[in-house]
């Protein structure tokens, strides 16, 4: 099922749905519709969509996927088979009317050219972290929802020496990364089917003979498996996760790793992250772009005052790069 074949179940929202400049699609339960262009959210005011009519457009797109999509089953996470997603709730959960939002898939790969042109990042910070990429350091790339953060990791991951063999473990297939040796595979949790984890493709991966692991992003007990791989040889991975900041996403993954794991100390598990991860590289979303906010170093774990020993590598308007 692509766009074309949906239009006729979300025929009022059609122009936003086949304008290829915007990135997300949202409809609130008051009736409001909303998109996302470069960065930047506007009202799209022109749109009427009647509620019984958008219910039933979804609940027949949900039954052509595949899924359920009714009041004992009022949430709805599906991927379309160009890669959009597409997520609906309707009532009792919200009321008075359903809410959707539609991430679309961009055919386009940007480059690494193209996010020095939109001012996401320098040449020379480009360079660096390609560089990093290649003689095997781990990169851990953090941020807000919308930042950017997939796009940074498959540009990237393009720096992976091509002999390498490379893991590929998401929720939904974003990346498309080209290389190679490459096993991508996703996650079943949204589905009728057996239920595979984040956990159990990347304790499966480790026996796939992986020598990068890219994980799409760290958002639970997965956390402590990657931790574990990362200081189990294979160092030069690259993941995404929710913070906001570089500093405090390494937080975030002790956190993450102890939530399922409290047999460990929180010290423990800071100075085995401090070992494991080389660079934060922190995204941010600003009206009209996205920028690389902050990248730090890190330089181990101090016991003794219970803090990441890191050393700011870049911040934006100020030439951080080590020569």
């Amino acid at each position: 099922m692509s766009f074309e074949l949906i239009l006729p179940f979300l025929r009022p929202i059609e122009p936003l749905l086949l304008d290829d400049s915007i990135s997300e699609i949202m409809g609130n339960p008051d009736a409001s519709w909303w998109y996302e262009r470069d960065g930047i959210v506007r009202r799209e005011a022109s749109i009427s969509f009647d509620a019984d009519r958008l219910r039933t457009g979804l609940e027949v797109i949900a039954n052509q996927l595949g899924k359920k999509l009714d009041e004992d089953n009022p949430v709805l996470h599906a991927q379309l088979p160009d890669g959009s997603r597409l997520a609906a709730v309707i009532p009792p959960v919200v009321r008075p009317a359903p809410a959707l939002t539609i991430r679309k898939f961009t055919s386009r790969h940007y480059t690494v050219n193209d996010l020095i042109a939109r001012g996401t990042l320098t040449r020379s910070l480009a360079d660096f972290l390609e560089e990093q990429i290649r003689n095997g350091k781990t990169l851990l790339i953090s941020g807000g929802t919308g930042t950017g953060k997939t796009t940074l990791l498959r540009i990237l991951a393009n720096a992976i020496p091509e002999p390498e063999r490379i893991v590929v473990i998401e929720d939904t297939s974003e990346l498309h990364i080209q290389k190679p040796n490459i096993l991508a595979v996703e996650c079943q949790t949204d589905t009728f089917k057996a239920n595979i984890t984040f956990d159990d493709l990347l304790k499966s991966a480790l026996r796939w003979r992986p020598d990068r692991i890219i994980l799409g992003e760290v958002r639970g007990i997965e956390a402590r498996t990657l931790l574990d791989s990362f200081n189990t040889g294979h160092a030069g991975s690259l993941a995404t996760i929710h913070a906001n900041s570089a500093e405090k996403a390494l937080h975030r993954f002790a956190n993450l790793v102890m939530r399922n794991h409290a047999q460990t100390t929180f010290a423990d598990t800071e100075a085995e992250i401090g070992e494991a991860v080389h660079f934060v590289v922190h995204v941010e979303r600003q009206p009209g772009c996205r920028i690389i906010r902050e990248v730090l170093a890190l330089h181990g774990y101090d016991r003794d005052a219970k803090c990441f020993l890191l050393e700011s590598i870049y911040e934006p308007y100020r030439n951080a790069i080590p020569a």
